[in-house]
């Protein structure tokens, strides 16, 4: 197999990668099995496209976990998903660790189950002082959730008169967000082939190049992560100007 890995610019690399895992249930499905057996299969394509971020010197990798619309599916889904959130959180911090892979979250973490919520926040504070990257776990999140909360935060403030309408700007409105402490992302990879955003970084993806790839999310690798980055290297980021201005 051509080595994809030895093709990228690393000078080039995008510093956010965002990832929408898709695909877990339509794995499972093709093989017979219950959408709980392909959610614990993608625990592996996790693990193996953090190394390969992380190993390239990507600095922030989101991860969209659970959205606050996927509490609308089976409970039996659901409660499946939040223990196995909880039993990797938990083998996986040693491995961060080793690896000085520093763990984040974004979303409404309040409405978490109490055993899911310890295990993310003891997770982030036992790796708080890594380095290397940010993985950043999007849990009961949504853009328009964290553009509402943002808006009523700026709201408070201008009615306590700590700020004037005339100081919100793009720059306050990006610190109001969950994700303020992060760049807004370079690349937004979405796994399974179907083409929407389905409610992630809303406001952090407008200026991102989009990968769409058909491969199911259990079957995604290291090779594939690649090729996108590759894809991404390839595309000329104008950011509302023409190609003259770039030169």
């Amino acid at each position: 197999m051509e080595d994809l890995k030895a093709q990228i610019n690393i000078a080039k690399l995008p510093e956010h990668i965002a990832v929408i895992m898709d695909g877990n249930g339509r794995w499972a499905k093709g093989r017979m099995q219950p959408r709980v057996f392909g959610h614990k299969n993608g625990v592996k394509a996790v693990r193996e496209i953090t190394e390969a971020a992380a190993e390239l010197g990507v600095k922030y990798l989101t991860l969209y976990a659970f959205s606050t619309e996927n509490w609308n599916r089976p409970s039996f889904e659901v409660n499946t998903l939040m223990r196995l959130l909880v039993d990797t959180i938990g083998r996986e911090v040693k491995t961060l660790n080793k690896n000085n892979i520093r763990l984040n979250a974004i979303g409404d973490l309040s409405k978490l189950p109490t055993k899911t919520r310890k295990a993310l926040l003891d997770g982030v504070e036992r790796t708080k002082h890594n380095t290397r990257m940010d993985l950043v776990l999007a849990l009961n999140y949504s853009g328009r959730w964290d553009i509402l909360n943002a808006t009523k935060t700026i709201a408070e403030k201008v009615a306590r008169q700590e700020m004037k309408t005339e100081d919100i700007t793009e720059a306050t409105y990006k610190a109001a967000l969950s994700t303020a402490t992060f760049p807004d992302p370079d690349l937004m990879i979405r796994t399974s082939g179907e083409t929407r955003l389905s409610n992630f970084l809303l406001w952090e993806l407008s200026y991102a190049e989009f990968q769409f790839i058909p491969t199911l999310w259990p079957d995604f690798t290291k090779n594939h992560f690649y090729e996108c980055i590759l894809n991404y290297q390839n595309k000329e980021r104008r950011f509302g100007m023409i190609s003259e201005q770039l030169v």
